[in-house]
């Protein structure tokens, strides 16, 4: 019973396929075969199965293609057509055909065709019909980032066309049936055409090339909205160094511009030209010098190239002038010299690099002294006197002293009425003076001893200076430009007197100089990250009185030195050692041991000084890092301020030290008369209101 179902499926399957066969139409000749298709209602799986095998085709269906198909054909048609029909039928309901390399074919979806294995075709092998292929395209004359949006609207993609892009090597990727993709390839290649990219370069006889390059492009660009196309519009170079033109488009549009220039190329009636040049960093006054000994070489060699331009430059100088208010200059020359002074005034007109000059001045110094001495004195006229170091003489101050005593003097008066005369004592008080001066210089210890008719007085001190002076002068100069700066006094130093007749009517002259910590320096900014610096640092300082006038210490250094951006240069150190040793006694008793130290008088002294110079340079080149460097400057400022502001005035807790307010990088300067009157004006009426 099973085997007798089974057969009659199989019959009614057979009947099926040949009622199939027969609604194809499939008719066979000597020849050559001929297909006429006829579906109704088929099923889409039937009809690839039928197709499949009249092609003789290995075909998988993907298992999401279902559905039914009406289709009638009133021609016969070869193989060829026949399988272009098929791919049709399957486009038109929504599916797509992908041929293997293996000749197998697969019925996918349209929407999942891109997604697949769909095969790459190129050379001859492009592909025709509706059979899903993908195409690499190079795009030689346009931009893909441009062309991908137009391509995009001209694709299938519903069903599963796809347009990319690969920027890098300017190629265009395209998925889809093959009839659809060679119409987006045929569309590329038609906009990718390169034209008439030939290049005309003009030379120019009596115009500037900058010049005729801007007008061109003025006339181009102020033609109105959408008046001209962009493919019309030529390209304009200006080549300053040969003082032509390059012009390069389409080519009417080329020939347009190309005429226009050689027309703006005409000789001026003045057979010369003036322009002003504001300048934004140099100095008008200075650039006058450099550029008139340009213009004077390139003149020379002009009237040396032939006659004509002699002829020429003879009728019409260079003129360079200088307007300081403006800070700006005003040439007239040839064009050829214009040119030429125009591009020597853009390479010096730039902002020049400063230099930050930090210096650290360390000077210590010491000090020690040792005096010991003996003096004395006898009424009846010996005495043993010194003089060295810081000693008191023992004459001067017995003398000194004796004038200080009081005097008792006899006086006589006789009365009016009864003519006698008495006798009384007058005491007359000693002058002090002498003996307070000398005793005002007395420095240390000083012991007196006065016994019967001999005196004796004993001077010691022993002396210790130390002294550390630190500063830390820093100047910002620019670029090979010299700074100084100085921090300290002017001190007046007679130069000389002069006394008229009879020394009457004296004057003197008097000079001040400069005593302090000076510091010059002219930086040159090398080649990377070196600065070349030629200082001239000096420390100076009163030290005391001579008999005609001070004396000033003096320690100074001259010299150039290349340090790198940042880094500290010593620049020396200056060290001096004294020693001094004096010792005043008397002839053979001074000699002898121990006892000879009541006949002699010692002064020893002995002094060190080192002064070091530190030097850092550090290069500003913009405004941010100068900001930066101000900042930190002004902060440690503030900071010092504000630490003494914490601890207060001594006797005074209520006042307050003054503090600079805090960094603000938006200073703006006070408003207007008329802003301030403004801005009263509308607060007046927001309060009204």
């Amino acid at each position: 019973m099973g085997n007798k179902l089974h057969l009659t499926k199989i019959k009614k399957g057979l009947a099926k396929y040949a009622a199939l066969m027969i609604a194809a139409g499939l008719s066979l000749s000597v020849s050559a075969i001929e297909y006429a298709a006829n579906f109704k209602g088929t099923d889409i799986n039937e009809f690839i199965n039928i197709v499949g095998k009249n092609l003789n085709k290995t075909i998988i269906i993907d298992p999401n293609v279902r559905g039914n198909i009406n289709v009638r054909s009133y021609e016969l048609m070869d193989e060829s057509i026949y399988y272009q029909f098929f791919l049709n039928v399957l486009e038109v309901y929504g599916y797509s055909v992908m041929e293997m390399d293996s000749g197998v074919l697969k019925v996918v979806r349209s929407s999942d065709g891109k997604k697949g294995n769909v095969p790459l075709v190129k050379g001859k092998e492009f592909g025709n019909g509706d059979v899903m292929v993908t195409r690499v395209v190079r795009v030689k004359n346009v931009s893909v980032q441009e062309l991908g949006p137009l391509i995009r609207q001209f694709s299938d993609q519903k069903d599963g066309g796809h347009v990319t892009n690969f920027s890098s090597a300017n190629v265009m990727m395209l998925t889809g049936h093959a009839a659809s993709v060679n119409r987006l390839v045929d569309i590329i290649k038609s906009v990718d055409q390169a034209g008439d990219k030939r290049v005309e370069i003009i030379k120019l006889h009596h115009a500037t090339a900058d010049d005729v390059v801007k007008v061109v492009e003025s006339i181009y660009k102020g033609t109105g909205k959408n008046s001209v196309p962009e493919f019309l519009i030529p390209k304009v170079v200006a080549d300053g160094r040969t003082n032509s033109v390059i012009v390069s488009g389409e080519s009417q549009a080329r020939s347009r511009a190309t005429e226009l220039i050689k027309r703006l190329d005409g000789e001026l009636e003045s057979q010369g030209n003036t322009k002003v040049f504001y300048l934004n960093y140099a100095k008008a006054e200075d650039l006058v010098k450099v550029l008139q000994g340009v213009s004077k070489t390139l003149q020379e060699e002009s009237k040396g190239s032939n006659n004509k331009t002699r002829s020429r430059s003879n009728r019409n100088d260079t003129s360079i002038e200088a307007h300081p208010d403006s800070n700006s200059l005003v040439i007239t020359a040839q064009p050829d010299t214009m040119r030429s002074l125009t591009s020597v005034i853009e390479k010096l007109d730039i902002r020049r690099a400063q230099v930050l000059v930090e210096a650290i001045v360390v000077e210590v110094q010491e000090g020690d002294g040792v005096n010991f001495g003996l003096q004395w004195i006898s009424e009846k006229g010996g005495m043993l006197q010194f003089n060295n170091g810081s000693t008191v003489p023992v004459g001067s101050l017995a003398v000194a002293a004796r004038q200080a005593q009081d005097k008792d003097i006899k006086k006589n008066i006789t009365g009016s009425e009864s003519g006698n005369t008495n006798e009384f004592i007058e005491t007359r008080e000693g002058d002090l003076g002498p003996l307070g001066q000398l005793l005002g210089g007395v420095n240390g210890l000083a012991m007196g001893i006065v016994k019967n008719d001999w005196g004796a007085i004993v001077q010691a001190i022993s002396t210790d200076t130390k002294s550390n002076i630190l500063a830390t002068p820093s100047i910002t100069t620019m670029d090979n430009e010299e700074a100084s700066m100085i921090v300290g006094q002017e001190v007046p130093i007679i130069t000389g007197s002069t006394s008229g007749d009879n020394n009457s009517n004296p004057f003197q002259t008097v000079d001040r100089q400069e005593v302090g910590i000076k510091l010059k320096v002219t930086p040159q900014i090398n080649d990377g990250s070196a600065v070349q610096l030629t200082i001239e640092q000096e420390v100076s300082s009163v030290s005391g009185a001579t008999a005609v006038d001070i004396s000033v210490n003096k320690r100074a250094i001259n010299t150039t030195v290349i340090a790198d951006d940042g880094g500290m240069v010593i620049l020396g150190g200056l060290i001096d050692e004294d020693v001094q040793e004096s010792v005043s006694k008397v002839p053979l008793l001074g000699d002898i041991p121990f006892i000879g130290h009541l006949f002699k008088s010692t002064n020893t002294k002995k002094s060190k000084r080192n002064l070091l110079v530190f030097i850092r340079p550090t290069i500003v080149r913009d405004s941010r890092s100068m900001n930066e460097l101000s900042h930190t400057k002004y902060n440690f400022i503030r900071s010092e301020q504000v630490k003494r502001n914490e601890d207060g005035i001594q006797l005074m807790p209520s006042e307050d030290t003054p503090v600079l307010p805090e960094w603000n990088d938006a200073l703006v300067l006070p408003p207007t008369y008329e802003e301030f009157l403004s801005g009263k004006n509308k607060q007046e009426q927001e309060n009204n209101d």
